[in-house]
């Protein structure tokens, strides 16, 4: 495509997308092949020296996950994007270049309880440490950050409860103490957030979600911004000193902008290894092209349904942004102007009890660990999704054990009020 300014709609069907120069396929081709011919030896040196760029083997690199990664870089509005196998090892990816023993990052209480234990957990293992702050309290926020802090972490839509983060006031504190400001926009996808635009630096997501919005491949993206100083100071030495596997090169004075993209793909893909699939890949791709017209409908549906709830005697209160009793209804317009999203959760009158009848009346309901799928989809956060975590952790996170998340899918909204409304009666009988 051209350096026209495109909308988002043509962008989510073209960008990245050539025909194909050997048969003219109008559909980006899944390349399944594992390794690439080169034209001759100094090719495959210059490839292998990152003098040139290429193919050289699909653990780095793939004709058909490089045109998902320009797709998402471009809807985004970063500079490149490095794809991989799945939404977690996204935030290893983005962490890898930041990170070595003893530093910590600062993350956001409401997170995935998945993200809690890996950030509590197993980046222990790799001698990094996590400190978890509620976003909230931005003078808290600030107080954690020390002089081993290498990146500040947080959802722009934050799953199970839908709250959202005020990034234009956390980014300020990032750009302040010269870290990072990595954002997970899955839940929101760039149609409905552009974290870049309020001050992220990095973005992640799990295509697994949103993206593909069909339930059928997993995958994971970080997105560079493309506008952080990594040389600015000595807190990231993988962006701007000599690396020695690569006889002396420095990433970001070589490849400027494109520095994180170009390391996570030449180090971290070549020796981490969480590579995406090509066919995962050809299937966020379809599912792409459909992302506006799927956002609108799970956003006019989960307010539909939102507000049924809330009026509804049986439950006790509806966490969804996109209501104005929320108290980040006033963040919808400046973060998500679009909508607050599918994914929220309620608390049904009767306690974790009547949560387990509620979830297993249900009929059009998918009782499932996922969300962003085009079906609608149920889950109990407190005995699943963050089943790990202690309640004080589950309550800081928006995953109380009275608490039903709910990821509103694009059915026939009066149908999923009706699913509701008979799970809800034998739940509270």
């Amino acid at each position: 495509m051209s350096d026209k300014n495109y909308g988002f709609d043509t962008l989510q069907v073209h960008a990245g997308a050539r025909p194909d120069p050997t048969t003219g396929a109008r559909n980006t081709p899944i390349y399944q092949t594992t390794a690439y011919v080169f034209r001759d030896a100094d090719h495959a040196a210059a490839l292998f020296n990152l003098q040139e760029v290429g193919y050289i083997y699909s653990r780095l690199t793939n004709p058909t996950v490089s045109v998902l990664q320009e797709r998402i870089a471009t809807l985004e509005g970063g500079v490149g994007a490095v794809c991989c196998s799945s939404g977690h090892a996204a935030q290893i990816m983005s962490l890898f270049p930041l990170m070595s023993p003893g530093k910590n990052i600062i993350a956001s209480t409401r997170l995935y309880g998945g993200t809690v234990t890996q950030f509590s957990q197993t980046i222990k293992r790799f001698g990094w440490s996590a400190t978890f702050v509620d976003f909230d309290d931005t003078e808290a926020v600030k107080a954690a950050i020390d002089d081993d802090t290498r990146a500040v972490f947080c959802e722009s839509i934050a799953n199970p409860g839908g709250y959202i983060t005020d990034l234009d006031a956390i980014s300020a504190i990032t750009k302040a103490a010269g870290i990072p400001l990595i954002v997970d926009n899955t839940s929101a996808t760039p149609y409905l957030c552009r974290p870049f635009e309020h001050g992220a630096d990095l973005v992640v997501h799990s295509t697994t979600k949103y993206l593909t919005g069909n339930g059928t491949v997993m995958g994971g993206c970080v997105v560079d911004s493309g506008t952080f100083d990594w040389s600015a100071s000595d807190k990231f030495p993988s962006l701007s000193q000599p690396e020695t596997a690569y006889h002396g090169l420095k990433f970001h004075e070589t490849f400027g902008p494109l520095a994180f993209t170009f390391h996570s793909i030449a180090i971290g893909l070549r020796d981490l290894g969480m590579t995406m699939n090509p066919q995962a890949a050809h299937y966020t791709l379809m599912g792409i092209e459909t992302l506006s017209l799927r956002m609108q409908r799970h956003v006019e549906n989960a307010v539909t349904v939102a507000k049924w709830l809330e009026a509804d005697p049986r439950i006790d209160y509806v966490t969804y942004a996109g209501l104005e009793s929320s108290p980040y209804f006033g963040r919808v317009e400046k973060i998500c102007p679009r909508g607050a999203g599918g994914l929220f959760t309620f608390a049904v009158k009767g306690g974790y009890d009547a949560c387990v009848k509620l979830i297993d009346s249900l009929e059009i309901f998918s009782h499932v660990a996922n969300l962003g799928d085009t079906r609608s989809l149920v889950i109990h956060t407190a005995s699943t999704t963050h089943r790990q975590l202690n309640e004080d952790q589950q309550r800081a996170a928006g995953a109380a054990p009275e608490l039903v998340r709910v990821s509103i899918g694009i059915e026939d909204a009066a149908d999923l009020i009706a699913d509701l409304d008979q799970a809800l009666a034998k739940a509270t009988a």
